[in-house]
């Protein structure tokens, strides 16, 4: 039986070391500025100009109900496809990519909020510490509640 890995592009998001499966990101970015959009939900800081294409940008520590980042602290943009569009979350700092096993996986643990349980598909037990996987579909739905 051979053993099954999937590569996680990897961030760091208020203490939490997050992860996206890397076919799912088109490239990761410095910071770029933003045209806010009024009205727009609150996790949508904005909107960045990608060589042409306008992408949404969105602030994930709102997305999982985070404290909001130090002014003084310009977030990283993980830029993923999404079809034929694509979206920036707005992240504290970028990791590496990591490469683990499927045997790792384990379900969200309990410790995690509600919201941000919400927004996980599960964890990857490594060495040194605990890696949670986004679900990207959950993160760039928004409601307009």
């Amino acid at each position: 039986m051979t053993r099954k890995t999937r590569q996680f592009c990897t961030f760091h998001v208020d203490g939490l070391f997050l992860g996206i499966d890397v076919q799912q990101v088109q490239e990761v970015i410095r910071y770029q500025a933003m045209t806010r959009i009024p009205l727009a939900p609150g996790a949508i800081r904005g909107l960045i100009n990608l060589r042409g294409q306008i992408v949404t940008a969105l602030d994930l520590r709102c997305r999982l109900g985070l404290p909001p980042r130090d002014a003084e602290q310009p977030p990283m943009n993980v830029v993923l496809r999404d079809g034929e569009s694509s979206v920036s979350l707005l992240v504290d700092r970028i990791g590496d990519v990591v490469e683990v096993g499927d045997e790792l996986f384990e379900p969200p643990p309990a410790t995690i909020g509600t919201s941000a349980r919400d927004l996980i598909h599960g964890c990857y037990k490594l060495e040194s510490r605990l890696l949670l996987a986004l679900d990207t579909k959950r993160v760039v739905e928004l409601t307009a509640a």
